[in-house]
């Protein structure tokens, strides 16, 4: 049961369902949670909003702390009721097989809700921040329960629905990166509404260019490189982002070595939101199937952007976003030291080289064979990871049902 209060009146134990007031405003990347922080409850009282609204069947009643406080026995009791509220388990870690059953239906959400803010662009209308906020405060709570499913999933896009799509993976994996970094909440929700936001420039865009099935003419490319400073240009006129979001939407085609555009900024020229948002952007951009070129397996993906560190990425930003998302990411194709292969399924938080494989075929008779699961950073573990492989070089075309049938 909903009740509104005042902000007042908010102390440990209850359950906050909706902060009233712009999402853009309050410091915290969800909105829906049990306050058992002191430190939580000093940033909602200072940051402006004067009302909220409370869950009582998930948390403490207001009605019931003045009735404890006016027996003089609010001292005593108030640990025993905290203690007894409900905990919120919205962002606990779970299994993978678990989160990807979340993640299947946010991932029809973003959808629908990036093409409608295109929709509003082409329109020349503001985007909602608090609808992006909200589709922020999704995506970040399924990260935080396990970041590999929704990004993965994410990356397994159709070509029709590839832009759409890539602006919720960005999403994503901005959050994860933001996570990698230990930014606060309200810098990794912002770095997540930069991700969402980052491309909606392409919305600009003719149709006829972004869907172009071969590679683009020089004429067609200088259009569509138009597009971080037309994305800029129609959120600044909406006013209803912040710089962050800004920044990352003008600058995520920046380089390193100044090359990049729309700026050819350099170095400590480039913002670490931007130096975050270009890593993220070229990841799920080259993992993924588009109108002119099919996917590179993830592995393959991790090893040529290390090579192009000295001059495109960020070192630093880079290697934080490797332990993100592994040396060898979901959905990557290895080799295995007793010589068969399998596709990795989930990582692991112990070490970058012992994720989860499930192996699925023998190199030495040249045949599919029962799969097994094998948790590499289980002690004892026999099977060890010998290198990647092309998926292309042995004709598999559908590794993802193997990593999604967990």
């Amino acid at each position: 049961m909903l009740k509104k209060i005042r902000v007042e009146e908010l102390t440990l134990g209850m359950h906050i369902h909706e902060l009233c007031g712009s999402w853009i405003d309050h410091p915290f990347w969800r909105s829906k949670f049990v306050v058992t922080d002191p430190e939580d409850l000093r940033r909602v009282r200072e940051c402006g909003i004067t009302e909220l609204w409370i869950d009582i069947a998930k948390g403490l009643d207001v009605n019931a702390l003045s009735d404890i406080a006016e027996t003089g026995e609010l001292a005593r009791l108030e640990p025993m009721a905290l203690m007894a509220a409900p905990r919120d388990e919205s962002s606990k870690w779970v299994p993978m097989a678990e989160e990807l059953k979340r993640a299947a239906k946010l991932v029809t959400k973003g959808k629908k809700a990036v093409s409608l803010m295109f929709q509003e662009v082409r329109m020349g209308k503001a985007i909602s921040s608090d609808a992006a906020g909200e589709l922020v405060e999704d995506i970040t709570t399924s990260v935080m329960r396990n970041p590999g499913a929704l990004i993965n999933l994410a990356r397994l896009k159709t070509v029709d629905d590839y832009t759409y799509m890539h602006s919720v993976a960005v999403c994503a994996l901005m959050v994860a990166l933001a996570k990698q970094l230990n930014l606060d909440e309200q810098l990794t929700r912002q770095s997540g509404l930069a991700g969402l936001l980052h491309d909606m420039g392409k919305a600009l865009m003719p149709e006829g260019i972004l869907n172009k099935p071969g590679k683009l003419s020089n004429e067609e490319f200088a259009i569509v490189k138009r597009h971080p400073v037309q994305g800029h240009k129609a959120l600044l006129e909406g006013g209803s982002v912040g710089e962050i979001p800004l920044d990352v939407c003008l600058h995520h085609h920046e380089k390193i070595n100044g090359t990049g555009y729309p700026d050819r900024l350099a170095g400590d020229q480039i913002s670490l939101y931007a130096k975050m948002g270009a890593v993220c952007d070229v990841y799920d951009a080259v993992t993924s199937n588009r109108p002119y070129n099919v996917g590179w397996n993830p592995a393959d993906t991790i090893s040529k952007m290390t090579d192009w560190c000295n001059g495109h990425f960020d070192e630093k930003i880079f290697q934080a976003f490797v332990k993100c998302i592994g040396i060898y990411p979901v959905g990557s194709l290895v080799r295995m030291k007793s010589g068969r292969l399998g596709v990795v399924v989930e990582q692991s938080e112990k070490s970058l080289l012992t994720p989860t494989v499930k192996v699925f075929f023998s190199t030495k008779s040249q045949a599919h064979i029962k799969p097994e699961v094998h948790v590499l950073s289980q002690p004892g573990t026999a099977e060890k990871i010998a290198g990647r492989e092309d998926p292309n070089n042995w004709g598999f075309i559908n590794l993802e049902q193997l990593w999604l049938q967990l």
